[in-house]
């Protein structure tokens, strides 16, 4: 291309930049900032919210892991693992991630939740050291 074709070709930058459009609810934090500052730079005052407490109620799915929760949590938690998040067992030389994430799950350490969904659109959470874990894992790492 010769110089000459560059004079034609319009490149936006001569005009000034265009104003970003103010976005949704950014105007109340104006206002909630300028309201802050006559105050003396304290927050307002606000209802604090109590933290509702889920209600227990009689759980309706089963209280063993099941084969896909277990795959997921070892696999997960040795993915953590590998990439230095605190280790909460003793460890004996063990150096696998995934022998780590078995012997936390053997002694019920794993800090996840699970939670599983129900066909009403409803859900469960349940703590790893709530469920029955199968003795699976003595197959695959040569166990007692």
């Amino acid at each position: 291309m010769a110089d000459e074709d560059y004079d034609d070709v319009d490149m936006g930058y001569e005009d000034e930049p265009v104003e970003p459009e103010i976005e949704e609810g950014a105007e109340e934090d104006l206002e909630n900032k300028n309201e802050e500052e006559e105050n003396g730079g304290e927050p307002l005052e606000t209802e604090e919210k109590e933290e509702v407490q889920p209600v227990q109620r009689p759980r309706k799915t089963s209280k063993y892991m099941t084969k896909y929760e277990r795959a997921r949590i070892l696999g997960t938690r040795a993915l953590q693992i590998s990439m230095n998040a605190p280790v909460m067992v003793e460890l004996a030389g063990e150096t696998d991630p995934l022998e780590i994430a078995m012997k936390e799950l053997r002694e019920r350490k794993i800090p996840f939740t699970i939670r599983r969904y129900l066909p009403d659109g409803s859900y469960e959470d349940w703590g790893v050291d709530e469920l029955i874990v199968e003795d699976s894992w003595k197959r695959q790492v040569g166990g007692d």
